[in-house]
């Protein structure tokens, strides 16, 4: 009977230069497994594998050397762990992540929660090529967030908050940006010039910021034979709800206007960046 690689290849099983083997990559969401999971792993390597795994540059994990005739067998095993196979070919793939503010203290949000989320709505979604998530909590930028088809960077606004300032200097000397001014006693944010990385607020010793934690969102990069930064649209987003209406948004735009075998930097560049622009835009305006 034929074997259907096309099927295998979307379920994760990547054919080998060796023949009837294939490399399985797994379903790894934000860079996190629990250690029951690598347990698992680990057994399913030494059992169907060669007794080794490879580290993929998104954070997955792939068991190489899986037999075509175990292939069912080590679905099972690692089901028994918690472990799902990833997926490969024309469609969302898995979301990468920082760590992120539940961890890190530069973080500015919750990465790992936003990556799951993103996971739940879009993983394996059918698409006219690969597109690819990647979120990273603050401005250090870890996760390269301009590398991905849709990039989200984690960001802080803020606002100075006079009564509770105490004229020490510390917000000036923590922003990178050279956005922050004191002088006379009073604080000077040249919104032009700030970020949104938090420094000031996190620095601060007496919390006289007022903060909303949002979103710094880039659209169309690409890191492979073709290198393009993606590019921002929007400043900032505040809230949630509004990101996920502008990742449905250009989601469906890649769907309905990417041929066949297009990144979406492509489908940005033949369609037209400004319609895409101006879609954004909308979205935004009406929340």
């Amino acid at each position: 009977m034929a074997v259907d690689y096309a099927t295998l290849k979307k379920g994760g099983f990547m054919r080998q230069k060796q023949k009837n083997h294939f490399s399985l990559r797994l379903r790894v969401v934000g860079g996190n497994l629990t250690a029951t999971q690598l347990a698992k792993i680990a057994e399913v390597a030494e059992k169907f594998g060669d007794g080794h795994i490879h580290l993929t540059s998104r954070q997955s994990v792939e068991i190489p050397f899986v037999k075509l005739e175990q292939i069912e067998e080590v679905k099972k095993a690692l089901s028994e762990g918690g472990v799902e196979p990833g997926v490969c070919g024309p469609r969302v793939r898995t979301i990468t992540a920082c760590q992120g503010e539940a961890i890190c203290p530069s973080g500015c949000i919750d990465t790992y929660a936003l990556a799951k989320e993103l996971d739940d709505r879009y993983f394996a979604r059918e698409l006219p090529h690969k597109f690819k998530f990647g979120i990273t909590g603050c401005q250090n930028n870890c996760l390269k967030s301009e590398e991905n088809d849709l990039g989200i960077k984690g960001g802080i606004q803020v606002s100075w908050r006079e009564e509770d300032c105490i004229q020490c200097g510390v917000c000036v000397k923590a922003c990178r940006s050279n956005a922050i001014t004191l002088e006379d006693g009073k604080i000077s944010v040249d919104e032009s010039k700030c970020n949104f990385c938090g420094r000031c607020y996190k620095a601060c010793p007496t919390e006289a910021w007022d903060t909303v934690h949002g979103y710094i969102v880039s659209f169309g990069g690409l890191f492979g034979n073709s290198i393009s930064k993606g590019e921002a649209i929007i400043p900032f987003l505040p809230d949630k709800e509004t990101l996920l209406k502008v990742c449905d948004a250009t989601i469906q735009f890649f769907a309905d206007h990417a041929k066949p075998g297009e990144r979406f930097k492509f489908t940005l560049d033949r369609v037209g960046r400004e319609s895409f622009e101006n879609l954004i835009q909308e979205v935004v305006k009406n929340g």
